[in-house]
């Protein structure tokens, strides 16, 4: 293995206890970029891991197809349309990933005639099922090796050392070839190891060394050794461009140590269920994208929740800002903060801050001087026929890539019906569910209506 390949190994993969990075972690992300036979727009992941990488590409290929598409039907492609909506999301990650336009990118592939299709046992390989190409009918002879999907079998026996020791890194120096590249080589994103190979292309696109100085703690690896998941830094440099290991907005001072969070608005959004748990605290910067689709986090999983009511990222609204404003004095999401500190929420809101008047807030606001200010008669007493812009209801969307986690083992996108209410709003509470408390840390008072009676799983 190279000395290059050998730094993208103990960057991605770590240095495992044993030396070898588990062989059934490997298998399980030796897939390609596959849509789901019964619902064309949607990628399909064969087990548990890639979704750090699928599902911020099933994101932002959503992006495209709903806002940046002509065609009336958003959720149907042909296969041609197929190959330009997922070549075209790739490109853009990649665009993003860039470091400097002057570095240029760089794509990774296998290097000619070694993919696992022309490896010594795909003849006997052919005979065994082909789980990852969704019942595709054998390739003809006169294909390419890049177009054939190799089987099972074949992936074990290429293993993860050989995988490292056939790779080949293409450098591109134009934007305008980079898509037609990426295009070019659509049959090998969708086969084995497709997803691994974007992966590495990101990094190297990135730069090995810039990925390490945006990771908190650089013996992270981007997958773990044990479980197979993808870390916070990897979901990060997908969705935007930068590897940093934290959620927040801006960056932190911690016992002198400077800790990296997200500099920018992203396009697309993410929000964690370990935010509901209070692990973590999503800043606006992910919880408020430029488009209404937001990848899911569970404990061990990634899905991603959308719709079309682009009012949801609309400009704060003064309510809104309030309740920001309101909740960075309130660390710990009490959802109170101490009287004390009512003068500075109104001076950083420009309210009237004067003492006198203050005190008469203060005492309208805790009338049994238990020294707190609850955010709902905060927002009551200042913003109160505030409307946020957004409608009543809305169709929402959720997707998850495994088989098992869908209705009938069938991946396809779960319907429903949302309702974003205020504080003050009296109503029959639905069930809790782990997709609504993570939809709660960025609309505390939502309800979700599903169109069949299982509620969607971020498992």
């Amino acid at each position: 293995m190279s000395e290059l390949n050998k730094e993208v190994v103990d960057l991605v993969w770590g240095k495992p206890s044993s030396g070898v990075v588990s062989a059934s972690i490997f298998r399980r992300w030796a897939q390609g970029f596959v849509f789901s036979e019964h619902e064309p727009t949607a990628l399909e992941q064969f087990e548990g891991g890639p979704c750090a990488v699928i599902a911020p590409v099933q994101a932002f290929l959503l992006k495209n197809n709903l806002f940046n598409n002509e065609s009336p039907n958003w959720r149907q492609m042909s296969e041609e349309e197929q190959k330009t909506a997922l070549c075209s999301t790739l490109t853009e990650i990649l665009e993003s990933a860039c470091s400097s336009p002057s570095t240029g990118y760089c794509l990774v592939t296998w290097a000619k005639g070694q993919s696992p299709h022309t490896s010594s046992t795909h003849t006997n390989a052919q005979k065994q099922p082909q789980p990852n190409s969704q019942n595709v009918p054998e390739p003809e002879s006169s294909q390419p090796a890049q177009e054939q999907q190799p089987s099972a079998l074949a992936i074990e026996e290429f293993g993860f050392e050989r995988f490292h020791s056939v790779l080949h890194k293409r450098s591109i120096m134009s934007v305008a070839d980079l898509r037609e590249e990426v295009l070019s080589l659509y049959h090998t994103w969708r086969g084995c190891c497709g997803v691994l190979l974007f992966l590495y292309s990101v990094i190297f696109t990135k730069g090995i060394e810039n990925i390490r100085n945006e990771i908190q703690d650089t013996l992270e690896p981007l997958i773990d050794p044990v479980h197979g998941h993808g870390s916070q830094s990897l979901v990060n440099l997908l969705v935007t461009g930068h590897a940093v290991s934290n959620v927040w907005d801006g960056d932190r001072e911690c016992s002198g140590m400077k800790l990296h969070g997200i500099h920018k608005q992203a396009m697309v959004g993410f929000l964690t269920l370990m935010e509901s748990l209070r692990y973590c605290k999503v800043g606006a910067f992910l919880k408020s994208p430029k488009y209404p689709i937001w990848i899911l986090g569970s404990e061990t999983h990634l899905s991603v929740f959308f719709t079309k009511e682009m009012s949801l990222v609309g400009p704060e609204s003064p309510s809104e800002q309030a309740r920001r404003v309101f909740q960075s004095f309130d660390p710990e999401d009490n959802g109170f903060i101490p009287e004390s500190l009512l003068e500075d929420v109104m001076k950083a809101l420009d309210l009237v801050s004067e003492p006198e008047y203050v005190n008469l807030v203060k005492t309208k606001l805790d009338p049994e001087s238990l020294g707190v200010i609850l955010l709902g008669p905060f927002l009551l007493e200042f913003f109160p026929d505030q409307d946020s812009g957004i409608p009543d209801s809305f169709p929402v969307y959720h997707y998850n890539g495994l088989k098992q986690s869908n209705h009938n083992e069938r991946v396809e996108y779960m319907e429903g019906t949302a309702v974003v209410l205020g504080f003050e709003d009296p109503m029959v509470r639905t069930d809790d569910t782990p997709v609504k408390r993570c939809l709660q840390t960025k609309w505390p008072y939502i309800e979700l209506l599903w169109t069949t009676d299982r509620s969607p799983s971020l498992n």
